[in-house]
């Protein structure tokens, strides 16, 4: 089975810009936010990593800073950019401590969880 990106759009109705290379990111580890039907857990928001949100994450299960070399995973630092979940930016958001929003390398696909309000509340671009 292959799988099929969605159109490769922004929440700004422009071309995707990429994400990271360094690290590498993406549910498709190309360095998009691009997505498609397997991805369950829409990585679609490109957000930049602060040391306030990496310790959210970590406190409600998902430790993004500790490197996992068996996996390829260089953990992440503030600063870093990453395809986080929709979901999870939302829940992040809603308790106060998300991290800032790359539009233009955020997929439109994260609208389908994320209002776009909220998205440009954390806007760094």
């Amino acid at each position: 089975m292959s799988l099929e990106t969605d159109p490769s759009l922004n929440v700004l109705g422009e071309s995707l810009s990429p994400c990271s290379h360094r690290p590498l990111t993406g549910f498709f580890r190309n360095g998009s936010c691009d997505t498609c039907a397997e991805d369950r857990g829409s990585h679609t928001v490109c957000a930049v990593m602060t040391a306030e949100f990496l310790a959210y994450s970590k406190y409600v299960g998902n430790d993004l800073s500790t490197p996992m070399p068996a996996h390829g995973f260089p953990g992440l630092k503030p600063g870093d950019r990453w395809c986080l979940c929709a979901s999870r930016f939302l829940q992040a958001h809603d308790e106060g401590c998300a991290p800032r929003v790359a539009l233009a390398a955020t997929h439109r696909r994260a609208l389908d969880i994320v209002p776009l309000e909220v998205l440009k509340i954390h806007a760094m671009d």
